[in-house]
């Protein structure tokens, strides 16, 4: 087992999964600590890199595409105090650190994985029930509808619409946005037959964000949500209507045989180790297939 512990935080690696803990020094971003302990399974790593500078130096993992709804969420624009996989190393820990990166190497060539994107996403995203207050708004997501409600810096003609409640099967897409400069970020939910062509401060499906602390955290909702939406590599077949996981542990197989029913228990298991079937729904799911076997 390798493993780093820095004031940044914590990274172990056990040869199958690396655990990645954040720190609790007040440099640790707001995102990190909240979004609490990382399982990284070694299969959603496309590489790993440390760089080493003058007084620190920073250990990066780089996740393969399609790999976690956070980072398709937030396209890739978490800054360093929030991006979950970085790691900030101190000069007398430089050896400690390539080896670190040296192990995790060793084991991507020897388990052969590729860094070609995947179709599936490998880490669960955040749990839910999530709710953020930032910006104009205050978010709030319980696995299957977004609730947006104002506040008093909400723009007149956007908070006369009122809370909004979007069911999940009617989000069609999510983006994080982040304040850079004079622009301000966002959080936005595409809807069905809704085009986005209002700016975020007037689109009642969006929150304005100004680049305050509690911004970054609005990238959790996100990614929950992305979480439970198709997956981009999904044919456009599938992402018109995804079912969600009361209707995967209801479906019948295709075939009504004993073959079929064992290949439906495979898939729920992957369903349940990658986390869109939660315990419970794993287990209901389960014992209905049984039932028939």
């Amino acid at each position: 087992m390798a493993e780093i512990i820095q004031k940044d935080g914590t990274w172990a690696f056990d040869g199958d999964a690396l655990r990645l803990t954040p720190g609790r020094d007040k440099n640790v971003g707001l995102l990190r600590g909240t979004l609490g302990e990382l399982v990284v399974p070694l299969g959603a790593l496309a590489g790993v890199s440390f760089e080493q500078g003058k007084k620190s130096g920073r250990l990066r993992l780089r996740l393969r595409d399609g790999a976690d709804p956070l980072l398709h969420a937030t396209g890739g624009r978490l800054t360093e105090p929030h991006d979950p996989y970085q790691l900030t190393v101190e000069s007398d820990r430089y050896g400690v650190a390539e080896y670190f990166a040296d192990e995790v190497r060793n084991a991507l060539l020897l388990d052969g994985v590729s860094p070609d994107p995947v179709a599936g996403y490998l880490l669960p995203g955040p749990s839910v029930p999530l709710s953020v207050s930032a910006g104009d708004g205050t978010a709030g997501f319980d696995g299957e509808r977004v609730r947006l409600e104002w506040n008093w810096k909400t723009e007149d003609a956007k908070a006369a619409t009122g809370p909004r409640t979007i069911a999940l099967t009617e989000i069609t897409a999510v983006e994080w946005q982040p304040a850079a400069g004079l622009e301000n970020g966002h959080l936005r939910f595409t809807v069905r037959s809704v085009p986005a062509t209002a700016p975020p401060k007037y689109d009642p499906n969006a929150v304005e964000l100004w680049g305050f602390k509690r911004d970054p955290l609005m990238a959790l909702i996100a990614a929950a949500v992305q979480a439970r939406l198709p997956h981009p590599s999904a044919p456009p077949a599938e992402t018109a209507v995804r079912p969600g996981p009361a209707q995967l542990t209801n479906a019948p197989p295709a075939e009504d045989d004993h073959d079929a029913l064992l290949r439906r228990l495979r898939e729920l298991g992957e369903l349940h180790r990658s986390g869109v079937l939660t315990d419970e729904e794993f287990a209901l799911a389960k014992q209905a297939v049984l039932r028939r076997m």
